[in-house]
C-alpha cells in the first residue's frame, strides 16, 4: 500500500487546508505519521509523469526494503513508510477559462467545468477543443480499440489492476479453520439460575481460532483497547498485541502480534475492512456507543457489498463481524455517553441481503452466533451482547436449535400450555430477556389463571415480512410465535422506532407495543437504567396487564404491587446506592 496525498489546493467551492499549508507543514504532518515522504510538483505535463514514474520505481523499492528487514527478522524498531505528495493544478489540463473566468488551478475547475454545452455552443466548442487534446484519433483504431502500441503496454492477467487478486479478495480467501465452538458451552444446568460474563467463553473460542490458523496467518482482532475490558483476554494466551515499538515492560505487546488495538474505532474498522477485502478474516469488538463514530463505515461497506453481487467476477469475501459489548444497559457505570443502541437503527435500513443483526440472549447463543457469522460470505454481521455476569438459560443443544430458527416460544417460561395466550410477552436482547423473565415469573405466580407466552428473538431480522428480509420468516410460522391478534409487549435492546420499524407490514403490527432505550441514561444502577427506561419488569407487567385479552383474578393487586415496588425501588436507589436485593438477586428459581 503506498499513500498518496494530491494536493491540487481546493475542494468544492474554496481552498483547503493541506492545499494552502506550507509545504514544510504538509511533510512535518506526514513524518508525524511515520512516512517518509517524496514531493512530485509542478504543471508540466511530460515532467510531471516521469517525476511521478520515477518516484513509483523509487517508494516500491524502499517498500520491498522494508519487507525483507522485516520478514529476515534483521529489523530494528519501525521505519518510515513511503508516502508521496502529489502538487498538479486543479482542473490540469483541462480548459483553463471558461466566459472570462480562470478554470484551471482554481475551484471551479471542481465537477463540471464547463456547463450548459446543449445550450452554449461556445461552451461546446470548448468542451470538443478540450476532449480533442487527448488524441483519441492517434490512441484508437476505427473500431474504437486502443491502438496496439498502447494496448501492448496494458499488463496481463493477474497484473491488471482489476484482476489482481489483492483486489479481489475472494480468490485468494482461505476458510478459517474453527474449532468446535460447542466445547466452549456453558453448563446450563436449569434456566435462569446461574450467572456467567457471556463474551468470556467466546474470548476462548477466539483464543484457538488464532492457534489453529498460526500457519494461514489470516485472522486478526480489532479493538480499541478494550480486548480485556470486553473479556475476551483470553486471546492473550496465545496472541499480542501489534506494535512495532514493544517494550520489555509492555503487557503482551510485540511487532509480530494478531490483536490490533489503538483508541480509534475509525482505524480499526477501517483495518478490518481492508483486511477482508484482501483475503483474510477478522472481528471487530468495541464499546455499543461508540460503534456510531465509524458507523458510516459500516454503511459505506454494505453498499459496497450491495453493488459486489452484481459482478460475477468478484468473488465472495468473509463477512464484516462487529461485536457490540458494554452496551447502553450495562454501561451504568461510565454513564449517558456510553449509552446508545443506535448501531441497530442504522444496520436494519440497509438492504437485507447483506445485513444481520443478532441478539444473543447468553453465552452458548453467542457462540453458536459467532460459529456462523465467521463461516458466513458477504455480510456485514452486528452482534450485541454484554460483558457483565449475567443469568444463562440455554444448553449448547437448546441454543443451537433456537438460534437456526432465530425466534422461539421458551414453553418453560410460558404458562399458555399451548393454547391462545391472553397476552405474550416478547424480547429481544440479554437484559431485555432477564426483564421480561422475571415479568414472566411474577404474572406465573400471582395470576395463574392468566395465560401468558414468552418469545425470545436471538435473529432481529426475522421479524422482518419475508418479502423485506431473506431471514424473514414466513407469514404461518411468524404467526404461530405472535398468533393473528393477541397483543404483544416487546422489552427491546435498541430504540423502540427500531424495533416497529422491523415489524411494519406484519398483520396487525399496531399490537406490538416496545420498550427500548428511550435516551434516559446516566450514571446509576442496572435496574436503574431499565426503570428509568420504562423497560423494567414492573413496566413490562403493568402493560401486559393493560394490553390482556382479559383481566385475571388478582389483576388490580398485582399492578398495585408493580407500582409499590417502583416506588420503593427510587427511594432504595437513592438511599443505598445499589438495587434492591430482590431484584439485584433474582433468578427464575428465586420462588
Amino acid at each position: 500500500m503506498l499513500p498518496i496525498l494530491h494536493l491540487n489546493e481546493y475542494k468544492i467551492s474554496g481552498p483547503t487546508v493541506l492545499g494552502r499549508a506550507r509545504i514544510e507543514e504538509v511533510l512535518m504532518l506526514l513524518r508525524g505519521h511515520g512516512y517518509d515522504p517524496r514531493i512530485v510538483a509542478g504543471s508540466d505535463v511530460r515532467q510531471v509523469h516521469r517525476d511521478f514514474a520515477a518516484t513509483l520505481d523509487d517508494c516500491h523499492g524502499a517498500i520491498r526494503a522494508i519487507q525483507a528487514t522485516a520478514r529476515e527478522g534483521s529489523g530494528v524498531g519501525r521505519r518510515p513508510w513511503p508516502a508521496i505528495v502529489l502538487h498538479t493544478p486543479k482542473g490540469w489540463t483541462g480548459p483553463a477559462v471558461v466566459d472570462g473566468q480562470q478554470v484551471e488551478g482554481t475551484f471551479r475547475a471542481h465537477q463540471v467545468p464547463v456547463s450548459a454545452v446543449r445550450e452554449n455552443p461556445d461552451h461546446l466548442a470548448i468542451l470538443e477543443s478540450w476532449l480533442r487534446s487527448y488524441r483519441p484519433d492517434v490512441h484508437f483504431d476505427a473500431e474504437g480499440r486502443l491502438v496496439p502500441e498502447l494496448s501492448a503496454l496494458v499488463p496481463q492477467g493477474d497484473k491488471r489492476m482489476g484482476a489482481t487478486p489483492y483486489a479481489n479478495g475472494g480468490r485468494i480467501l482461505v476458510p478459517l479453520d474453527l474449532p468446535d465452538f460447542t466445547t466452549y458451552a456453558l453448563d446450563v444446568k436449569a434456566p435462569g439460575t446461574t450467572r456467567a460474563e457471556s463474551t468470556r467463553p467466546l474470548g476462548e473460542l477466539l483464543r484457538d481460532t488464532f492457534v489453529r490458523n498460526a500457519a494461514s496467518r489470516n485472522f486478526r482482532l480489532f479493538c480499541p483497547d478494550e480486548t480485556n475490558s470486553n473479556r475476551l483476554s483470553a486471546v492473550f494466551e496465545v496472541e499480542d498485541r501489534c506494535l512495532i515499538d514493544a517494550r520489555s515492560d509492555d503487557d503482551h505487546v510485540s511487532a509480530e502480534g494478531r490483536v490490533m488495538e489503538v483508541l480509534s474505532e475509525h482505524s480499526c474498522q477501517g483495518w478490518l475492512e481492508g483486511y477482508l477485502l484482501t483475503g483474510r478474516h477478522g472481528l471487530f469488538a468495541t464499546y455499543e456507543a461508540f460503534a456510531m463514530v465509524s458507523a458510516s463505515m459500516a454503511i459505506q461497506h454494505a453498499k459496497w457489498l450491495e453493488a459486489g453481487r452484481d459482478l460475477a467476477w468478484r468473488a465472495p469475501v468473509s463477512s464484516l463481524n462487529v461485536l457490540l459489548t458494554s452496551t447502553c444497559w450495562r454501561n451504568d457505570h461510565n454513564g449517558f455517553s456510553h449509552q446508545g443502541p443506535g448501531l441497530i437503527d442504522t444496520m436494519i435500513s440497509m438492504k437485507g441481503s447483506v445485513v444481520r443483526v443478532y441478539l444473543p440472549p447468553d453465552a452458548n447463543c453467542l457462540l453458536s452466533v459467532a460459529d456462523h457469522c465467521f463461516r458466513s460470505h458477504d455480510y456485514v454481521n452486528l452482534v450485541v451482547i454484554d460483558k457483565q455476569p449475567q443469568l444463562q438459560y440455554m444448553g449448547m443443544d437448546a441454543a443451537r436449535a433456537h438460534c437456526a430458527r432465530g425466534a422461539s416460544v421458551w414453553d418453560w417460561a410460558s404458562s399458555d400450555e399451548g393454547e391462545e395466550p391472553d397476552v405474550i410477552l416478547a424480547c429481544a436482547g440479554d437484559i431485555p430477556t432477564m426483564e421480561t423473565l422475571a415479568a414472566a415469573d411474577m404474572l406465573r405466580h400471582h395470576l395463574t389463571d392468566l395465560r401468558v407466552r414468552v418469545v425470545n428473538v436471538v435473529d432481529l431480522m426475522v421479524l422482518f415480512p419475508p418479502d423485506v428480509h431473506p431471514h424473514g420468516l414466513p407469514e404461518a410460522t411468524f404467526t404461530e410465535l405472535f398468533t393473528e391478534n393477541t397483543d404483544v409487549v416487546v422489552a427491546f435492546h435498541g430504540y423502540a422506532r427500531a424495533l416497529h420499524q422491523i415489524v411494519h407490514g406484519r398483520h396487525r403490527a399496531d399490537r406490538f407495543h416496545v420498550h427500548g432505550y428511550i435516551e434516559e441514561g446516566t450514571t446509576t444502577t442496572p435496574f436503574d437504567m431499565v426503570v428509568r427506561n420504562q423497560m423494567s419488569r414492573y413496566h413490562l407487567v403493568l402493560d401486559a396487564l393493560s394490553r390482556s385479552r382479559r383481566v385475571a383474578r388478582g389483576a388490580r393487586q398485582v399492578e398495585d404491587h408493580c407500582r409499590i415496588m417502583l416506588s420503593r425501588h427510587e427511594d432504595y436507589v437513592r438511599e443505598h446506592l445499589e438495587d434492591m436485593p430482590e431484584v439485584r438477586d433474582w433468578t427464575w428459581a428465586t420462588r
